[in-house]
């Protein structure tokens, strides 16, 4: 096959355009499929029609001329897809299943809108055409630049103008429709916090920044999607006392509970500071998929009703606020994970799919049709539990969903379009640094047709005077706790990492660090005063919950480490038990897992290509003699945890039956105060990564040559690297997946059109001259070199 039998696809070494590649030849007049970035190298004029599914770039010597008979249909698969055509001249393009299109350049054009996937965006701001046609029912929404004057919408259509944009999102009034009817549009503003766990200290701030946006758009709701509770001070002196006051400051309209609220389930008061958080709250509460009923401490407090008109202090499936004329539904979801991450004692939780399709179905019933969903399930978290994302996937009708739980800082909303209509997904982060501020508009069908979303940053406001008055009062109260010194003084800064998203980053719930070195390593030491057998200390990383400044170390410091009132306990486990445990705790990794266990006394190696489950290589634990030693699987070993995971917290099923069996000693020593002691003893404080976690498949490079079609591929959890020139001969195999190539990669053989390729990444040249086909395609690799039909 040569594909330059008909013109030249082939790309020149010296351009660094094709950074993202799938190609798509179909060699077959009069049409031209190129998925690829494409450069028109020769002079001569190109009849007929041109179909782009990807990207396209023209050299700068293309002629003017050379599409100037040609219709161009983009048909991306791929949003954010961009096209520059240069200088060259075109007939018409036409634009089909585009959810959006960014940087369409282009002199001189018909554009004609036909894009299959209803409710579609287009995005024209970068271009400088003026001729724009709507040719169906599906486009709602047109960003367009200045030039832009005049939109006709083709004879046939029926459904309303769509909405037209700037660059910016800011409503175009100046555009003139040479038929159909405006749609009527409501605009709803939403603020928003999440995971502010009693960080108070920027309280007055924050205040402030509410005031500011409701100044400028009066009607704006506030939402509060949980864990106000745990994390500083503030929380183990007044138990949410303090939290609420400000929330009534800035009149939230309703807030979601989180995992956190339930931390002091099995304290003996139970939830009663709970209630008593409940019963101070100036709004009320949304909880779907949360079951109060089996705990007398909210009686009178728990409905499963929708509330038209909600009272304060009270919990309920979900509320309807009236804004402007117009009815938004509010329902909210709290995570499963609660049950083994926190302590929620008789209080359960249903599944969040099914209460979430219930809500939206009720709210559908009472003629609602703008629905936000109020979460505290994370954005990205385990999808085999409940995220946002898997949320907006499932359920069809939720508009909006703000999120919580996995501290996501989403600067921009998140789109997900897997129905008719679009759901945005909106998270600001952690410990109220931001304020979330949320712009979306709903055309007459309560579609949302135009959004805005943005952070604003809370430390660079002014203190509101009365909060401050407020917050003073709190603060002096811990000011004798928080300052009060331990003896010890730390050499540098011992961060609390987390990714953020980002896989690659370090985070203290996957990765060795400094301060769960620290901590452990007290854990170990006060546990050996109690019982010289235990031979190993573990804390899981999502009991970490601050960093400690470099200079001297305060009580206060040390209980922000460790809010949560836990006890040191001792276990009795096999060697077969340890190894399940850790299974779990790098089951998850590269992704994050709160049940991440930090390790003293031991050394634990992981392969991180193994399928979860089979992935623990070695576990060695430091004899009396100070030497490693590799645990036994039939061996029983007396180890020290907290009792939260002692008792199975995180899911850690293997320590719940070893406690049931009454293998677990209960210290009753609180973890904070063990490691304000163990700091104190050591007076100067500087651990060290020591590897005694460690994934013993980072760096491991294969070699290039012939290989095996099905021994080609990677996981997303361990791409494999060749490091030289790849040869492949494909046969009937469905899939080529995550694999980086530092060199040449050639595919031979017989290419099936059903065959897919993932996260392919080939630092050299891609050969597909060999292959014995007439139509390839591939979708998902990336080529930093030439591409050689």
């Amino acid at each position: 096959m040569n594909a330059n039998k008909h013109f030249n696809l082939k790309k020149r070494a010296t351009s660094a355009l094709l950074s993202t590649m799938a190609v798509t030849a179909v060699i077959a007049p009069p049409a031209i499929v190129a998925q690829a970035d494409v450069h028109f190298t020769g002079t001569t004029q190109l009849p007929g029609e041109l179909l782009f599914t990807k990207q396209v770039d023209v050299v700068d010597n293309a002629s003017p001329e050379a599409l100037r008979q040609t219709k161009v249909i983009i048909a991306p698969y791929q949003v954010g897809s961009m096209f520059d055509f240069g200088n060259l001249s075109i007939k018409q393009i036409e634009i089909r299943d585009a959810v959006t299109l960014k940087g369409l350049k282009l002199q001189q054009a018909e554009i004609l809108l036909i894009p299959s996937t209803v409710n579609s965006t287009i995005d024209l701001s970068a271009s400088n055409a003026t001729n724009l046609t709507v040719g169906n029912d599906n486009v709602s929404k047109i960003i367009v630049a200045d030039a832009v004057k005049e939109i006709t919408i083709a004879e046939g259509v029926t459904s309303p103008n769509p909405i037209v944009v700037d660059a910016n999102g800011k409503v175009r009034t100046d555009i003139t429709f040479h038929s159909g009817q405006p749609s009527p549009l409501f605009d709803l503003s939403i603020m928003h916090f999440n995971d502010t766990h009693a960080h108070l200290d920027n309280a007055a701030k924050r205040v402030t920044a509410v005031n500011e946006v409701r100044a400028e758009k009066p009607d704006a709701l506030l939402l509060d999607a949980g864990d106000v509770f745990s994390g500083t001070l503030y929380f183990n002196e007044f138990l949410g006392e303090a939290d609420v006051k400000f929330m009534n400051m800035m009149k939230v309209d309703a807030m979601t509970f989180g995992n956190h609220e339930f931390d002091l389930g099995s304290s003996p008061e139970g939830h009663q500071a709970l209630k008593e958080f409940i019963q101070a709250a100036n709004f009320p509460f949304v909880s779907s998929n949360v079951d109060f009923s089996k705990d007398p401490l909210f009686e009178g407090l728990f409905s499963t009703k929708i509330a038209t008109t909600p009272e304060n202090s009270h919990i309920y499936n979900g509320i309807v606020k009236e804004i402007n004329g117009e009815k938004v539904g509010i329902f909210g979801l709290t995570t499963a994970e609660t049950a083994n991450i926190s302590s929620p004692g008789a209080i359960e939780f249903k599944d969040y799919i099914e209460e979430a399709k219930k809500m939206v179905a009720e709210f559908e019933k009472m003629g609602i049709n703008k629905v936000i969903a109020l979460t505290h399930i994370g954005y990205d978290d385990n999808p085999n539990v409940d995220n946002d994302i898997e949320l907006a996937k499932a359920v069809e009708g939720i508009d909006v969903i703000v999120g919580g739980h996995s501290h996501s800082t989403l600067a921009k909303p998140i789109v997900i379009d897997d129905h008719e209509a679009p759901t945005l997904i909106v998270q600001a982060g952690q410990y109220a640094e931001h304020l979330g501020v949320l712009d979306v508009t709903f055309d007459g069908q309560g579609v949302v047709v135009s959004h805005n979303g943005e952070l604003i940053k809370i430390g660079e406001k002014k203190e509101n005077p009365e909060a401050a008055k407020v917050l003073k009062e709190y603060a002096e109260q811990i000011e004798k706790v928080k300052n009060e010194p331990t003896g010890a003084t730390a050499t540098q800064t011992l961060e609390n990492p987390r990714t953020g998203g980002d896989v690659t980053m370090p985070s203290v719930r996957k990765n060795e660090t400094p301060l769960g070195n620290l901590i452990t390593d007290g854990m170990l030491a006060k546990a050996k005063t109690y019982n010289s057998e235990v031979v190993m200390a573990f804390q899981n990383g999502g009991g970490i919950r601050e960093a400690i400044q470099a200079g001297p170390i305060t009580v206060g410091e040390v209980i922000s480490v460790l809010p949560f009132g836990n006890t040191l306990a001792t276990m009795d486990v096999s060697g077969a038990e340890l190894k399940q445990a850790f299974e779990i705790s790098v089951g998850q990794y590269p992704a994050e897992n709160g049940g991440f266990l930090h390790v003293s006394g031991a050394k634990v190696q992981f392969d991180s290509t193994q399928p979860t489950g089979k992935r623990i290589v070695s576990i060695a634990y430091k004899n009396a003699d100070g030497q490693y030693v590799d645990v036994q699987d039939e061996k029983t070993y007396t180890v020290a945890t907290n009792a939260f995971t002692a008792k199975g917290g995180d899911g850690y099923d293997v320590f719940k039956k070893a406690y049931a069996e009454g293998r677990v000693t209960d210290l009753g020593l609180s973890d904070w105060e063990n490691l304000r002691d163990h700091v104190a003893s050591l007076k100067t404080v500087n651990p060290k990564v020591e590897q005694r976690i460690v994934d013993v498949s980072e760096n491991v490079e294969l070699p290039g040559g012939e290989v095996d079609a099905d021994d080609f591929s990677g996981t997303a959890e361990a791409p494999k690297v060749y490091n030289g020139n790849v040869t492949v001969a494909i046969s009937d195999l469905a899939s080529f997946e995550h694999v980086t190539v530092k060199g040449n990669l050639s595919f031979t053989g017989d290419l099936s059109e059903h065959t897919t390729f993932t996260n392919i990444v080939i630092e050299g040249d891609l050969d597909v001259s060999e292959l014995n086909t007439e139509r390839f395609t591939f979708y998902g690799i990336q080529v930093s070199g030439d591409v050689i039909f």
